[in-house]
């Protein structure tokens, strides 16, 4: 290897390939090789390439460890609420789930960026306002404006949390798609820390359990709450400060479930077209449809971001334009099936909802896949698909809200 390495000091493509090659060796020998050739700046660049240390994976310093400490605190004081009242747990956690995560979130990320007054007094009143109301509305389960809200209210809390994640870059294009690569990194390392506690959990019960103490209804109603509560909070700090730990997976992720999907929304349309079973009449199936509408979003929404990060390979572009082409074909079905209910059964809030989620879905995913074909056969830049969907995330806060509030009112808690 040395002497290879010596014959091509000047071919920097044959030193690229000796060093991938073996690249323990390749390390050894340059070292070696290098102190006689300290003039050679090209050298000098291959010698910084190979001895740099990485910054070693930390936990921060004391002051951010207790902040994070007194946030997963707080979290879990909010989920033990129904446990300090005589709230029925099922009741609250309908009403409250997302206050337990996103308000939290909302407020490290305040004190991260240290925002002036009057750029935290806007989440901190919009907050403070949906807890009130959500916790006013009538105890109807019946009522399919209040379930809308329910439903909607957690997406308008993650809108207010991203106003706080953006500060005073929430016009920015680049800091919108920055927030969406976080919510892509915080779902894969909240995923890993669940697991965690999950296995941790069923370890120490087991434990106890062998030598005959019985703590898993104390442990489940009690200790679980607060471990729980604290992994949005937790996964954020250690992202934050580990980037390095999870920047790696949210793009493989990424690549290896595009083309599946793909694949399988192929397979699904072919095999509705074979069976003849449309969602025109049957409303779990449309529900179903509406759910699985989103979830392709959102993955076309953090493929696409993590595209603009690593846009090297063609056919992940031309990947994700098939996939945004095959959704709009589903999300047209679905809005044939309930323009069809609409004219059959009338208006109600639901069909309301549905459509009016369903257009701008429909609307988001002609844009985006209009600028995902000039950027797969026009060689078009990408920053244009960022901006396409940065600039229709506001859209879909206002129309959360609107749901979330307005339309309890509007149909009399209905």
């Amino acid at each position: 290897m040395r002497s290879e390495i010596l014959n091509n000091l000047d071919n920097p493509k044959q030193l690229e390939k000796l060093y991938r090659d073996n690249k323990v060796i390749f390390k050894k020998e340059f070292n070696q090789i290098y102190p006689g050739h300290t003039e050679n700046k090209a050298l000098g660049v291959w010698y910084e390439r190979l001895n740099f240390e990485n910054e070693k994976h930390g936990i921060g310093t004391k002051n951010e460890i207790g902040v994070v400490v007194a946030f997963a605190l707080i979290a879990g004081l909010i989920g033990h609420i129904p446990n300090f009242t005589s709230l029925d747990q099922e009741y609250f956690f309908s009403r409250n789930i997302s206050f337990v995560v996103f308000p939290v979130l909302s407020a490290y990320f305040i004190w991260k960026q240290k925002l002036a007054f009057t750029q935290w007094l806007f989440p901190l009143l919009a907050t403070f306002i949906a807890a009130i109301y959500i916790n006013l509305l009538p105890n109807n389960s019946s009522s399919s404006t209040i379930t809308l809200s329910f439903i909607h209210m957690p997406i308008f809390l993650w809108a207010i949390f991203g106003y706080s994640f953006l500060g005073e870059h929430v016009k920015s294009s680049q800091s919108r798609i920055s927030f969406l690569r976080y919510n892509g990194d915080l779902v894969v390392m909240s995923g890993i820390l669940l697991l965690s506690t999950v296995l941790f959990s069923a370890i120490t019960v087991n434990l106890f359990d062998i030598i005959g103490i019985n703590i898993e209804i104390f442990y489940f109603q009690n200790i679980m709450i607060w471990g729980l509560a604290a992994i949005p909070i937790v996964a954020t700090y250690l992202i934050q400060t580990n980037a390095q730990l999870i920047n790696k997976v949210s793009p493989i992720i990424a690549k290896i479930f595009t083309p599946l999907v793909c694949i399988n929304l192929f397979i699904y349309l072919l095999a509705m077209v074979y069976t003849k079973k449309y969602p025109y009449q049957d409303r779990n199936l449309l529900l179903l449809f509406n759910v699985l509408l989103m979830g392709v979003m959102a993955l076309i929404l953090f493929s696409v971001a993590e595209a603009a990060k690593n846009a090297n390979s063609k056919f992940n572009l031309v990947m994700l334009f098939s996939l945004s082409v095959l959704t709009i074909i589903i999300n047209g079905i679905a809005l044939a099936a309930i323009s069809f209910r609409l004219i059959e059964y009338g208006m109600s809030p639901n069909r309301i909802a549905v459509l009016g989620g369903n257009l701008l879905i429909f609307i988001n995913l002609v844009l985006v896949s209009y600028k995902l074909f000039l950027a797969s056969f026009k060689n078009a830049g990408i920053e244009e698909i960022e901006r396409s969907i940065a600039s229709y995330l506001p859209i879909y806060a206002v129309w959360t809200g609107l749901v979330a509030f307005l339309m309890p009112l509007l149909f009399q808690f209905k």
